[in-house]
């Protein structure tokens, strides 16, 4: 009997071994695992802190020789002239209307092609059309610029003379259909997201798809919505190749789409060509431009994550 029960507490403390073993096997993978997301996840914050060492530290040296004052009120931007010349005014102001132009554009037709999907397309209808519009994300954005130039721009000049080669408007037009996809199928994930309780009660109490659509699902997704409105804008204002093949390079500071302007990030790319020498006060103009960029998307990210807060307060 001893030996039995000797036998048997031997089995239980060796069992009770490989229990702890096991336990401690899954806890270390458990941080191995936690260690790994970590690091994955703190990639994005390494890159935006270096992104903003490399921006901050390469416009130090153009804001020695040019003064905030000058950046911000001088109407003529010409880093490549004899007598160069920094405003940053016609750059943000060929930025603004071609982003204008495609939020015109872009947001109330995503807006309803995310209702129709959400709440009117049958269901083989709306998992065909949806990957589909997505697709319109991976062409390539110089195929855009082209698709103003020769094809966008020709045809407005039919309607509009004397409208010039190299114009805001068809860049803007062009930018639009370029953010459509993600403007639908970001609010349209909104809109699915709402608890279908809210569609019944409304169906209950009488209401039609359509006053459902517009009065309680729209109301409901209202943060989505704003959110995928911020990720539209954001989008369209770092937009590079588009404006740069289709509006032009001449940094005018005009707020008629009709005219041919420069943008913020066209200019970079002028400027990356090598036309400038490294090191010069125009070539580190670049920086201050991509600063002011910068900024200008954190301000919109910045209001639109106060916008999204508020409308999840209300609804």
């Amino acid at each position: 009997m001893n030996t039995a029960a000797t036998d048997s507490a031997v089995g239980a403390g060796a069992s009770m071994q490989v229990w702890e073993r096991g336990l401690r096997a899954r806890e270390l993978r458990d941080r191995c695992v936690e260690i790994l997301l970590l690091a994955a996840a703190s990639v994005a914050v390494f890159t935006t802190a270096a992104i903003v060492y490399i921006l901050v530290t390469e416009s130090l040296p153009f804001f020695a020789h040019v003064s905030l004052r000058d950046f911000f009120t001088d109407t003529l931007w010409t880093p490549m002239f004899d007598r160069p010349h920094f405003g940053i005014m016609p750059l943000v102001a060929g930025t603004l209307v071609t982003t204008f132009v495609a939020l015109c554009l872009a947001i109330p037709c995503g807006t309803i092609i995310a209702i129709y999907l959400s709440e009117f397309a049958p269901y083989r209808l709306r998992e065909f059309v949806k990957p589909a519009l997505e697709l319109l994300g991976a062409v390539p954005t110089v195929v855009y610029g082209y698709f103003a130039l020769l094809v966008v721009t020709p045809f407005l000049q039919r309607f509009i003379p004397g409208l010039p080669g190299f114009n805001m408007l068809s860049a803007g037009l062009v930018i639009g259909i370029m953010i459509i996809p993600y403007v639908a199928s970001v609010s349209e994930d909104a809109m699915r997201a709402v608890p279908n309780y809210m569609r019944e009660g409304s169906y209950a109490m009488g209401s039609t798809r359509f006053q459902t659509a517009t009065r309680v699902v729209v109301p409901g997704a209202l943060s989505g919505i704003a959110a995928a409105y911020i990720l539209g804008i954001s989008r369209a204002v770092g937009e590079t190749m588009v404006v740069a093949v289709a509006a032009g390079l001449q940094p005018n500071l005009t707020w008629n789409p009709l005219e041919s302007a420069a943008t913020i990030t066209a200019f970079i790319v002028q400027v990356s060509l090598g036309d400038l020498p490294h090191g010069s006060v125009g070539y580190q103009s670049i920086f201050a431009a991509g600063l002011t960029l910068m900024v200008t998307t954190l301000l919109f990210n910045i209001a639109g994550y106060f916008l999204t807060r508020r409308f999840r307060e209300v609804y």
